[in-house]
């Protein structure tokens, strides 16, 4: 769809247009009394998030690059329908695919209370059929209120059961990683990817020092991250999730990725990734849905 046919059938008003940059890539811009927030067409991937008169609370930096087909620094990529590598097939990308193709535009609409809801769908030809067989639908439904809310929904339209992987891989914007915290997740079980993927137990607080790199398993708790720097508390609430990834690539990873946009670039960023991952992945059965729904908050 053109951006002219996207902005005559979705547009509302000045609180929601379709813009299409340089290179002629499409994303929705959503500016309210309560927000303003970018969404990129590709991936349905939330790029932005700031409540008025507050910090960005989503971190994108400042060398991301919204190409076609590559996955973009920050924001809220889609994880989706497996995380991390592929059980079977390393040739496929890390993730899945959900994040790096084009989504559509199904529907948009003003709330009582102000709030834009635009609802993507995956449509069947950004599909890859060697990767992703199965008979489905997929939707990432995004409302941008004071609050930001998403609702990542699978429907299994086939005749044989499927298993899914998925995450929200947030970004968060922080003063200094190096002294949040992360509430939430005290006596939950997780893997640790930077040592060989030893299972541990968390006691107290998450902080960073260093690579982290975490999944939390089994734990559907509300997490909030401390940000004394910034002088302020956000809230990650989620349901139909029992995985949590708590992710920062640490000083040395982050020079080798080239697009944190700085040598400290990292340090502005945590993520804190609601999803259902490792032993916590999915089965949808014929003609059922899942939905896993998170709502972030700046306290």
């Amino acid at each position: 769809m053109t951006i002219t046919a996207l902005n005559q059938q979705f547009a509302i008003g000045d609180k929601l247009q379709f813009i299409q940059n340089d290179n002629g890539t499409i994303f929705a811009r959503v500016t309210t009394a309560h927000a303003q927030a970018d969404i990129a067409l590709q991936g349905a991937h939330v790029m932005t998030f700031t409540p008025a008169g507050a910090q960005p609370v989503i971190w994108l930096s400042p060398a991301a690059k919204l190409t076609p087909g590559k996955s973009l620094r920050g924001g809220v990529p889609i994880c989706w329908p497996w995380f991390g590598a592929h059980a079977t097939d390393s040739s496929f990308p890390g993730h899945g695919f959900a994040r790096t193709v084009p989504w559509v535009v199904e529907e948009t609409a003003e709330l009582a209370d102000g709030s834009i809801r635009i609802v993507f769908a995956l449509p069947q030809s950004s599909i890859p059929p060697a990767q992703w067989p199965h008979a489905c639908r997929a939707k990432n439904i995004v409302t941008v209120g004071r609050a930001l809310s998403l609702e990542l929904a699978t429907e299994n339209t086939g005749d044989a059961p499927f298993e899914i992987g998925e995450a929200l891989h947030t970004y968060f914007a922080v003063g200094d990683v190096e002294r949040i915290r992360v509430a939430g997740l005290d006596g939950a079980e997780y893997f640790d990817k930077v040592d060989d993927w030893k299972r541990k137990t968390q006691a107290g607080d998450v902080v960073i020092a260093g690579e982290v790199d975490r999944l939390y398993v089994n734990t559907e708790s509300t997490c909030v991250i401390e940000d004394p720097v910034s002088g302020r508390r956000i809230r990650i609430s989620k349901s139909n999730s029992r995985s949590t990834v708590v992710w920062n690539p640490g000083a040395e990873k982050a020079a080798k990725m080239g697009d944190f946009g700085s040598d400290d670039g990292h340090l502005r960023m945590v993520c804190v990734e609601s999803g259902n991952a490792g032993e916590n992945v999915v089965n949808v059965a014929p003609g059922e849905s899942h939905s896993l729904f998170v709502t972030y908050e700046s306290l």
